[in-house]
């Protein structure tokens, strides 16, 4: 049995990470800037700044990081991360990622890609997991736009997952050892946006005009190219419609 630390926990995917690790025999904490006053395996902890850290890392072998701000912050947080990390000599970090990060010219995406290398770099047992976007971001860009009279939407496909399925994968290479860039892991399709913007309105019984939306610049092009998809790796097992259905 080891010592298992989960970042972002109280997040859209940590939550799950921390519900798969739990059912098995290893101990495991926690850690997020919100934590569970009750639960005394909980850490509170603001990785930007990294205070209360070393406290947190006491006696960890595992750390599975799925904190991440896509307003800004990863780079430091993880730095923070890194150097306490091998201070407490933890034996294995797990990094979820986002497909296409060196791909996409998005500042979050080459956030990703930078934390990722550094990683990598940094003399750690260290696994890194991409995956394509959850369905709840899909959701909610589909309910932004909905507030309109029409509905716009990007022209471009996706390929979301469920972060239960990414929480999964996850959970089973923390207990394997490191293994560095691992195979992506991608939702069971690739659909277009039309499509998925078409079931949100149906499930939520909206009636709007879909708009479909091409932009200039490298960004969107990348976006066009499916650099951000993983149809070899589609091993996702819940569709964006059956995510609608039970949301």
């Amino acid at each position: 049995m080891s010592t298992i630390l989960v970042t972002g926990a109280t997040g859209t995917l940590g939550t799950h990470v921390v519900e798969r690790l739990r059912r098995t025999d290893h101990r495991v904490h926690t850690l997020s800037r919100h934590p569970d006053p009750r639960d005394p395996l909980s850490h509170a902890v603001d990785l930007r700044t990294g205070e209360g850290l070393d406290t947190a890392l006491e006696g960890v072998d595992t750390v599975v990081h799925c904190a991440s701000t896509p307003t800004g912050g990863d780079i430091p947080a993880a730095t923070h991360l890194l150097r306490a990390a091998r201070a407490h000599g933890v034996a294995h970090l797990v990094y979820v990622s986002i497909v296409g990060c060196d791909r996409v010219p998005l500042g979050y995406y080459r956030t990703k890609h930078t934390v990722e290398e550094a990683l990598l770099a940094s003399g750690l047992g260290v696994t890194v997991l991409r995956a394509t976007q959850f369905h709840q971001l899909v959701a909610a860009v589909c309910a932004r736009a909905a507030r309109l009279p029409v509905m716009p939407y990007p022209d471009v496909d996706v390929q979301p997952v469920d972060p239960a399925d990414v929480a999964l994968r996850l959970a089973r290479l923390a207990q394997e050892e490191p293994a560095g860039r691992v195979p992506d892991l991608g939702g069971p399709r690739v659909e277009s946006f039309h499509d998925l913007a078409r079931a949100y309105l149906d499930a939520t019984g909206a009636r709007r005009r879909l708009l479909p939306l091409r932009l200039p610049g490298a960004v969107f092009a990348a976006y066009r190219s499916g650099e951000h998809l993983t149809p070899e790796n589609a091993v996702g097992r819940t569709t964006f419609a059956e995510y609608l259905e039970r949301a």
